[in-house]
């Protein structure tokens, strides 16, 4: 099973990653040449990617506000956090209520860094270096164990990530849910969004592109119905399932993206 692999704690500068491509469309700093040539070559086939990167942050500002303000959520379990950026899940939370507590769950060994750097001051907040699959070790992490009572609502992320992993029946999008969720109380939620695209050439391109580019740590692009079978048995809140920039915008004014060869959709779920 890939999540009990042992994962690496060495920075390898030549092979791209998903967080710090990421990092570089969002005008981050700590990526190197391998992902920035990664990023030119993925935008001669989807040049709307660093709008939609742009656009998948704002979305995750937003929905941990919601969360914190108008359902009174006050755990976050953030899997696949990426590095560290402005408005990070615990800032967001902790402006609105600063008793928030959040960890961070990431395989890569810079945001492990960057994150605890950013974090020694914060008590209630903690990074966590595992794969988002190994569910058993990020729950039963001294530092989850610490942050979150799991007899009480909690708020679990899954923000633009499941694109990064297989299918398998163990530990593919689908299966790291149910195990997740079968563990939470009633009332928590679900915060869920990957890359979709409606066509196929796009699907294909870029799947095979990024399984290369990182060699293997990818998964596929997938399609809208791929994502909605991810929050079955929740409540879907609204606006419901949507592309992320349409998802309780601030303003009408919100930017969008300028081509849609693929977009970032989901949205929330509530356990009942």
């Amino acid at each position: 099973m890939q999540a009990d692999k042992q994962l690496s704690t060495e920075i390898d500068a030549n092979v791209p990653t998903a967080a710090r491509m990421y990092d570089f469309y969002l005008g981050g700093k700590d990526n190197y040449a391998a992902d920035r040539e990664a990023v030119g070559e993925l935008d001669k086939v989807v040049p709307s990617t660093r709008r939609l990167a742009l656009n998948n942050r704002r979305f995750l500002q937003r929905v941990v506000r919601v969360l914190a303000e108008d359902y009174g959520v006050r755990q976050f379990l953030d899997h696949g956090s990426g590095l560290p950026t402005q408005d990070n899940v615990h800032q967001v939370a902790q402006r609105v209520a600063p008793e928030s507590r959040v960890v961070y769950v990431d395989n890569d060994p810079m945001v492990l860094v960057h994150g605890r750097a950013l974090l020694d001051q914060n008590d209630q907040t903690a990074v966590i270096h595992a794969d988002m699959r190994a569910t058993e070790e990020i729950f039963s992490h001294p530092e989850t164990q610490r942050l979150i009572d799991f007899s009480q609502p909690v708020a679990v992320l899954f923000n633009s990530v499941f694109h990064c992993i297989p299918d398998s029946d163990t530990d593919g999008p689908k299966a790291v849910v149910r195990r997740v969720t079968e563990r939470l109380a009633p009332g928590s939620f679900a915060v869920m969004c990957q890359l979709v695209s409606e066509d196929p050439g796009v699907r294909k391109f870029v799947t095979d592109f990024m399984d290369q580019a990182t060699q293997g740590h990818w998964g596929r692009v997938r399609e809208p119905k791929d994502v909605e079978d991810l929050f079955e048995g929740m409540e879907i809140l609204d606006p419901g399932l949507v592309e992320v920039s349409t998802w309780r915008p601030d303003t009408e004014v919100a930017p969008r993206q300028l081509t849609d060869e693929w977009i970032e959709f989901g949205g929330l779920g509530r356990l009942r």
